[in-house]
């Protein structure tokens, strides 16, 4: 019995490492990739470059000349952490109400928070760029940030109102015994309660927006207030011969701020996740 345990555990520890290689491959071409010619990116399918290009992020990094990914990486910055912060806090509030008040229309409300989230976006571009228009936002990051400051993100105030309804109302009423106000229950006895939730609400915002492509180029128009992901698009108008390489690199260098959150805030999002699906 034993040795059958063990052949299976082997078995399934050799599937997962060849499932691990195959996903972090391409990460591992791309850093290649980043120190090759365009010749041997294209014209060769070893992962070692031949001909090593040392000078690849040297040169990506400057950017288009006049703003350096510095700036572009700063300006994405601009974007994403306010709408992180705004999203976290207005997806507890409003699943807060949800998941522990009665109120009127509590069901009709709660479906048509779940049939926007079945809405797809290309649908309400055009009227959500004539209203952004209307208020003197575009080129501005407010699309990306008021939205998040009204619960704007239906899948993330979703997830919250399903974690919430795993939390035990016990620890309400406890709390309530105690003298703690509707106000106090939330920030002192679901706040801490929601880390998994909030940390997945975390890493999913904070990739969706900082790899967000078709909204950035839509509501930003000024170069100086590009982000990362609209830079990187932009090597490939400002010349003729595109150096691959650099654009390697600098998708290198820009993918590193949400591998590394992922990675730190794992164990959390894991458990966020799994909780999240449970409905009390």
């Amino acid at each position: 019995m034993n040795k059958k345990t063990n052949r299976r555990k082997l078995f399934i520890y050799l599937f997962l490492i060849l499932l691990a290689v195959v996903m972090v491959y391409p990460l591992v071409y791309l850093f290649f990739a980043s120190f090759k010619p365009n010749d041997e990116i294209f014209g060769s399918a070893s992962l070692l470059p031949k001909k090593w290009v040392l000078d690849s992020y040297k040169i990506g990094w400057r950017g288009s000349g006049q703003f350096t990914y510095g700036r572009f990486l700063l300006n994405t910055c601009r974007m994403v952490v306010p709408t992180v912060v705004f999203t976290v806090i207005s997806s507890l509030w409003v699943g807060y109400g949800f998941a522990r008040f009665d109120f009127p229309l509590k069901k009709f409300w709660f479906y048509v928070m779940i049939g926007t989230m079945m809405l797809p976006s290309t649908v309400i571009i055009i009227p959500r760029y004539i209203l952004f228009k209307n208020l003197g936002w575009i080129d501005t990051y407010l699309p990306f940030i008021v939205p998040a400051v009204f619960a704007g993100y239906p899948f993330f105030v979703y997830m919250v109102i399903q974690f919430m309804r795993s939390i035990p109302r016990e620890l309400d009423e406890a709390a309530k015994i105690d003298g703690c106000s509707s106000f106090r229950i939330w920030t002192d006895v679901m706040i801490p309660l929601c880390k998994p939730a909030i940390f997945s609400v975390i890493i999913f915002q904070s990739m969706w927006t900082w790899n967000d492509f078709f909204n950035s180029l839509v509501y930003i128009n000024s170069v100086r207030k590009y982000p990362v992901s609209l830079a990187l698009r932009m090597n490939l108008d400002s010349a003729s011969r595109v150096e691959w390489n650099t654009i390697l690199a600098m998708s290198l260098v820009c993918i590193i701020p949400c591998t590394v959150l992922f990675f730190v805030a794992q164990q959390y999002f894991v458990d966020g996740i799994v909780a999240g699906s449970i409905k009390g």
